[in-house]
């Protein structure tokens, strides 16, 4: 298999087919020298040339790839790859990665369908789940739909005990151990966080609760609609200055004494007074200069007279002042907002998004979709997504986000979560540190992820300086790529604990070396969910039990780290598993 650019992305692409035992050739003409010293020690072959050219591939063995996978580091320059790999071999498999959309649906329908990646739409949504606190994971099986939720033991028992027929994915104890797939006799303290795995209906019946899906949140539009008038009200008070608020004050105070005065000295026609209503009207008719006839000054006495010239002209110098300032006060901030300074105003309870890059717009994108506030600050005020963002509502603030002042500008305090998306690994650890600080003793309860580049880095960052959700983008797209290159399928990507998980579809060949073997004798720490059975129509069989014996032509879904899943990969392709631990059926 050749895999074109040894970025992030590229070396995990081929450190995991390294482990499911498929030979790979990198290309790349500028790569880091630790990554190509990293790829040597693993036996793989790098040769030093760019992608896009047909000798280099050729090189590479072309003639004979099953695949190739292009990771370079430029949408152009991927595109170019990929489309010369399709003139030079129609028929090998070719997975892409590109960031725009547009660009990649167009190359899909050249080098097929499920061909062409976008690593921030992989990456995103486990980060807005994170951010948001949904406990629950959505995934379709087959015709099935299950959910996979974290819960937390409310008392010592089994998990058989206290779940029943659910799945366990997952236990993280109290000193943050993760136990993977764990059997349904393992013991769990209470406070320890339990991922579990079943169909909603199951769920339920086990009494567990689960957040907002946003199916469900899309029907909240009048509850949403009535937060933000609120808080575009509470933002519109917010805004106005003091010279708009004396001016306001004084103008008021001045229709009072108005109206006090028209009450007592004024006469109407038959002789007698005006009431307090009458008084009131007629100051402001007068101060508006509106004038409808109804009332008027001509046949007052002389004292009167001199107090209607004294109301046009106070009423007159007010409604000027106050235009003028309302008027000033508007403007400047929208010039604030326009460039990126203003302070956001009656907003709280949201999500304040670090970093408007691909990865940035996608998690703003799901936060959008789910009907949740958001707030974004951007460095670059050039930045080509800052436009989308605010036709979205979004407010963004430019300026850097390491600083306490521009942290404060978005309301850092109230806010729900935090998402550092940039793409430098230093400026994402530096702003990690300063939204420490800044949220105080609220950071254990305010989820902040953290975007990392690399994995083992992003360990490092949790244990050295109390981060709870160091999420490496590499880690969650790299087992797509790999099942996209060599057939079998990702279904679905989220995190217990710290770690990524999978749910992956495997299609059992005849011969291969899972035909027959019963489920009690598969080696990997992962758990069989569900199998499609080939012999029964492709009936969905959930959950399945410790003595099933898989069959040929069965679809075999699968939940695990990824390392885990690709031993199994290994060795339905005839490979060895290493002594990995044995797996689990939900029995």
């Amino acid at each position: 298999m050749i895999v074109c650019g040894l970025d992030g992305l590229g070396l995990r692409t081929v450190e995991q087919l390294t482990a499911v035992g498929v030979a790979a050739v990198v290309l790349d003409d500028a790569p880091d020298p630790r990554r190509v010293t990293a790829v040597r020690e693993w036996g793989v072959r790098h040769i030093p040339l760019a992608a896009d050219s047909a000798s280099a591939l050729l090189a590479a063995g072309l003639t004979g790839a099953i695949a190739v996978v292009c990771a370079e580091n430029s949408d152009l320059r991927t595109l170019e790859t990929a489309l010369l790999v399709r003139d030079l071999r129609p028929d090998v498999r070719v997975v892409v990665h590109l960031d725009n959309a547009a660009i990649g649906t167009a190359v899909a329908s050249v080098t097929g369908e499920g061909s062409v990646l976008d690593v921030a739409g992989l990456f995103a949504p486990s980060v807005v789940e994170g951010c948001v606190g949904h406990n629950a994971h959505e995934l379709a099986l087959g015709d099935e739909r299950f959910v996979a939720v974290d819960v937390v033991a409310p008392r010592l028992g089994t998990l058989r005990r206290l779940y029943g027929d659910l799945a366990p994915i997952g236990v993280v104890t109290a000193d943050e151990k993760l136990i993977v797939c764990p059997g349904r006799d393992e013991v769990v303290r209470a406070g320890d966080r339990v991922t579990v795995l079943g169909t909603r209906e199951a769920v339920a019946a086990a009494g567990i609760a689960t957040h907002a899906t946003p199916h469900e949140t899309a029907g909240t539009v009048g509850r949403v609609l009535a937060n933000r008038l609120a808080r575009a009200a509470q933002g519109a008070a917010d805004a106005t200055d003091r010279a708009v608020r004396a001016t306001l004050l004084v103008g008021l105070l001045g229709m009072l004494v108005s109206a006090i005065v028209l009450r007592i000295g004024y006469r109407t026609d038959g002789g007698g007074h005006m009431d307090f209503l009458q008084a009131v009207y007629f100051s402001f008719e007068t101060a508006a200069t509106v004038g409808f006839g109804d009332y008027s000054f001509a046949h007052q006495v002389p004292i009167m007279q001199i107090f209607g010239i004294i109301l046009i002209a106070f009423g007159t110098a007010v409604v000027s002042l106050l235009f003028a300032f309302v008027t000033n006060a508007l403007v400047a901030q929208r010039i604030e907002q326009s460039l990126g300074r203003g302070r956001l105003r009656g907003i709280s309870g949201h999500v304040v998004v670090i970093g408007l890059g691909s990865v940035g717009m996608r998690v703003l994108e799901g936060l959008h979709a789910r009907g949740r506030d958001a707030a974004v600050i951007e460095r670059d005020e050039d930045n080509r997504h800052i436009a989308q963002a605010r036709a979205l509502g979004v407010p963004v603030v430019v300026g850097d986000a390491t600083l306490a002042s521009t942290l404060d500008a978005v309301h850092l305090s109230t806010a729900a979560g935090v998402a550092v998306m940039t793409s430098d690994d230093l400026a994402n650890l530096e702003t990690g540190l300063a939204v420490r600080e800044l949220l105080g003793d609220r950071w254990q309860a305010t989820p902040v992820i953290l975007r990392v580049f690399d994995r083992s880095l992003g360990g490092r960052l949790e244990g050295s300086f109390g981060f709870q959700h160091v999420w490496s983008t590499s880690a969650i797209a790299a087992p797509w790529f790999v099942g996209a290159a060599i057939g079998f399928g990702v279904v679905s990507t989220f995190y217990v604990g710290n770690r990524p998980f999978l749910v992956a579809r495997l299609r059992l060949r005849p011969g291969g070396g899972l035909d027959g073997v019963e489920m009690r004798d598969l080696s990997a720490r992962i758990r069989v969910i569900a199998l499609g059975r080939a012999a029964d129509g492709g009936r969905l069989e959930h959950p399945p039990r410790r003595e099933t014996r898989f069959a040929a032509g069965d679809e075999a879904y699968l939940v695990g780290p990824s390392e885990e899943l690709l031993r199994v990969v290994r060795r339905e392709r005839g490979g060895s598993e290493d002594g990995a631990a044995p797996v689990t059926g939900a029995g």
